[in-house]
């Protein structure tokens, strides 16, 4: 076998490993991604959560990526507005008085009349109430089929000429001295050498490194987060298991394997969907949640991914069973892999708290901020309140550092978060612009011979803004003039 020896070494090729990948490659490092999966993209196109949610920061990559999608792929890529929405009927209803309600959760479908700015803003700010009529028109997302998104992520970092991509393969074996990171052994047998590394595998491959790391909910004590419980617990961020159903065929309700019930056995009543409609005309089903993180923990991987199976089964029968309108569709696929949205977060330089989401971007002080994001507070079905913000928040590069190390960065869900701030910073493209900063500053650093706790911030911030990178709110009026122009090409 072979020792391989790059500049850079990416672990796990997510969507925050991939953008770290193809920000250094683009500025000049030779790169190596290792994917355990067969495609790209991780949660984004594996597990079926193929739709970018309504928030700021997505430019960038992300951008880079819609645009090559939409030019080359356009049936696969569009733009959501709201449809129907129990909640603003009268949630009370649902489940109970299924004949009051005419949507079994959140209706979003393609709207060809929006462009990519208006899925830049998330927040209303305290000054505008969040009605109904203020969703509608500000709250658009990006929904996009998994394999072409995969392949145009795979097809970007090859035109850099600088990435050695290496699908269905994982590491068994991995070599630190002094809190850096020197070697790993492949499952394939060779050995891997680099000198900047990225994990982008949702912490495993930092905790196979020894670096400190949590999991569940933080106790008030830990971050001292007014809305952290005074005593910590194991749960974690629901899981899904997403289907597709393609419309076409004539009225039926499909029948249900042998042995699974008609009725919702693991809860009191089936849970609502987020149903989004895809450029193809089929749809996403989301049920939320499918399991509860803490239940999927306790269960092995595949025994958790059957009992999900089943309650798919027996969701999508309740579906068409109350919705008439979808016993014309039948259920096509299932995502290969679960949608888990939490597991190991790493002990980095700077914890990202609810106290600096609150702070907002006005008011934090933090000088190296290099994304910014303004989701909900939302825990994704374990109860309680699901906050939102009133202005966005910045993500500072230290949240990429694990504590101590001097080559290692976290691009991913796994980075410096309490469980609290994790709940709202998780998703795809702010994961993407983390990526795109860690990717970032290994050139910086590798440029100049600086270990990556030195990449000075004024440095990161200009290159990445170079990058298109948004940085601030509101969006800039270069930047603006960059998404809307840019997207006619």
């Amino acid at each position: 076998m072979s020792k391989l020896q790059y500049d850079m070494a990416v672990i796990g090729g997510g969507s925050g490993g991939s953008a770290a990948a193809l920000a250094a490659a683009r500025l000049g490092l030779k790169v190596v991604v290792i994917e355990r999966g067969g495609m790209l993209g991780g949660t984004a196109t594996q597990s079926g959560v193929n739709c970018w949610e309504v928030g700021v920061g997505g430019t960038g990559i992300p951008f880079d990526i819609y645009r090559r999608l939409k030019r080359e792929h356009p049936e696969a890529i569009g733009i959501y507005s709201f449809g129907r929405f129990f909640c603003w009927q009268d949630a009370w209803y649902y489940p109970h008085a299924l004949d009051k309600v005419n949507f079994p959760g959140a209706e979003l479908l393609i709207d060809p009349e929006r462009c990519y700015v208006d899925t830049l803003r998330r927040h209303s700010g305290p000054e505008q109430a969040r009605t109904e009529t203020w969703c509608r028109e500000h709250w658009h997302g990006v929904p996009f089929l998994p394999e072409p998104m995969a392949a145009t992520i795979r097809t970007l970092l090859e035109e850099t000429g600088n990435v050695d991509i290496r699908l269905q393969t994982g590491f068994s074996k991995v070599w630190a001295d002094h809190q850096r990171v020197t070697g790993v052994r492949l499952d394939d047998g060779n050995e891997l050498e680099a000198s900047q590394w990225v994990d982008g595998t949702g912490g495993e491959f930092c905790h196979a490194l020894g670096c400190e790391t949590l999991r569940g909910v933080d106790p008030r004590s830990r971050f001292h987060e007014t809305g952290a419980p005074e005593i910590g617990s194991d749960v974690v961020n629901a899981v899904t298991l997403i289907y597709k159903v393609m419309p076409g065929f004539e009225p039926a309700i499909e029948p249900l394997p042998d042995g699974i019930p008609v009725t919702c056995w693991w809860a009191a009543n089936f849970p609502p969907m987020h149903c989004v409609q895809y450029p193809d005309l089929g749809r996403n089903c989301n049920m939320l949640p499918t399991m509860e993180g803490r239940e999927c923990i306790k269960l092995d991987y595949r025994t958790a991914t059957l009992e999900c199976m089943r309650r798919i089964k027996a969701h999508w029968h309740f579906v068409q069973t109350h919705w008439p309108e979808f016993q014309r569709y039948r259920m096509t696929w299932i995502a290969p892999t679960l949608g888990i949205r939490e597991g190991r977060r790493v002990v980095c330089e700077k914890m990202l708290t609810e106290n600096d989401i609150l702070l907002g971007l006005s008011r934090q002080t933090d000088a190296d901020i290099i994304s910014i994001a303004d989701h909900a507070l939302d825990r994704h079905g374990e109860g309680g309140r699901c906050p939102e913000v009133d202005e966005p928040y910045g993500v500072p590069y230290r949240c990429l550092i694990p504590k101590g190390w001097r080559n290692l960065l976290v691009a991913g869900r796994a980075a410096g978060f309490s469980s609290i701030a994790a709940s709202s910073c998780r998703l795809t493209r702010t994961m993407m612009q983390l990526g795109q900063a860690a990717g970032t500053a290994a050139a910086i650093a590798t440029k100049h011979w600086l270990d990556l706790p030195e990449v000075p911030a004024d440095d990161l911030r200009a290159s990445l803004r170079a990058q298109h990178v948004q940085l601030d709110w509101p969006l800039p009026p270069d930047l603006l003039e960059h998404l809307n122009e840019t997207e006619k090409i």
